[in-house]
């Protein structure tokens, strides 16, 4: 599924540019927007990594917020923002914040009125995905990285579709949201009733499944997170002790995005490493 983008605005930055775009999405039935850096290393065939954030934001909160392009243009690294969900006055919605726009949860939503727009697991999947390989990429695997709900995208997916990913990585990811109150009230809204509907969308059920066979994981947590006492984040996987998961506790850490910039370089330079062109 290919992506018709107009580009919105762009901005120079570390000698790559920073660029922002816009498209109808065919999955979402809406416009859509995402920003992508471009480093300043130009190649035929680039390494790329996808970020999902969290409630609330849109695609430019990362941007705006991480430090990310000094990071990736040192390491030659295309990274791409996309939203966290569909949006336009014809989109529904809900006073609260977590959930309606701006909280998709990365599911395909069945139930009404979600069902006609809110499908973020195939907007991933199925539109920026092919995208990214085919403008950037070239049919390589790309890493994918998330914070807190796009921390549980960037697991949930990654995991889904080891075939299209070579690494995960994620910052305080809603990791069991089958068990905590924002994924409780989300999967009830967006997936109904059925427990084994909302078992493919979380990231703890989909370990017990998966065994060691799985690509490259890093999960990272702030032990002063705010969120830490009510909603676990990673606690749930941290009690898993997978084999193939490196764990980092950042001990007096919270859950903002000063938290994110102080860690994002272990989490790009893994991912260089497992795209192999980093020792």
């Amino acid at each position: 599924m290919t992506i018709d983008a107009e580009l919105i605005a762009q901005n120079r930055a570390f000698e790559g540019v920073q660029k922002r775009f816009k498209h109808f999405s065919t999955v979402l039935n809406c416009d859509m927007t995402f920003s992508i850096y471009e480093p300043p290393q130009v190649s035929e065939q680039r390494d790329t990594l996808l970020w999902l954030s969290g409630l609330t934001c849109n695609d430019l909160n990362f941007v705006q917020k991480a430090g990310s392009q000094a990071l990736a243009a040192q390491l030659g690294m295309v990274i791409v923002s996309c939203d966290t969900s569909p949006r336009g006055e014809n989109v529904a919605n809900d006073d609260a914040y977590d959930l309606g726009q701006g909280a998709g949860f990365y599911v395909d939503a069945t139930e009404k009125p979600w069902s006609e727009h809110f499908k973020m697991y195939s907007y991933v999947v199925k539109e920026m995905i092919p995208f990214i390989q085919a403008r950037y990429s070239k049919g390589k695997k790309v890493a994918i990285a998330g914070h807190s709900m796009g921390g549980h995208g960037a697991l949930m997916i990654g995991l889904r579709n080891s075939d299209l990913f070579a690494s995960i990585s994620a910052f305080a990811p809603i990791s069991n949201p089958m068990q905590c109150d924002w994924g409780k009230k989300a999967f009830s809204a967006y997936l109904g009733d059925n427990q084994q509907t909302w078992s493919r969308y979380d990231s703890k059920a989909l370990l017990e499944e998966c065994g060691p066979d799985i690509p490259p994981l890093l999960i990272d947590q702030g032990m002063a997170d705010e969120f830490l006492d009510t909603q676990k984040l990673a606690l749930p996987v941290f009690e898993l002790n997978h084999p193939s998961i490196v764990i980092k506790q950042r001990q007096g850490y919270d859950h903002s995005y000063f938290y994110i910039a102080s860690f994002l370089r272990e989490h790009f330079e893994f991912h260089k490493r497992a795209l192999g062109n980093i020792s």
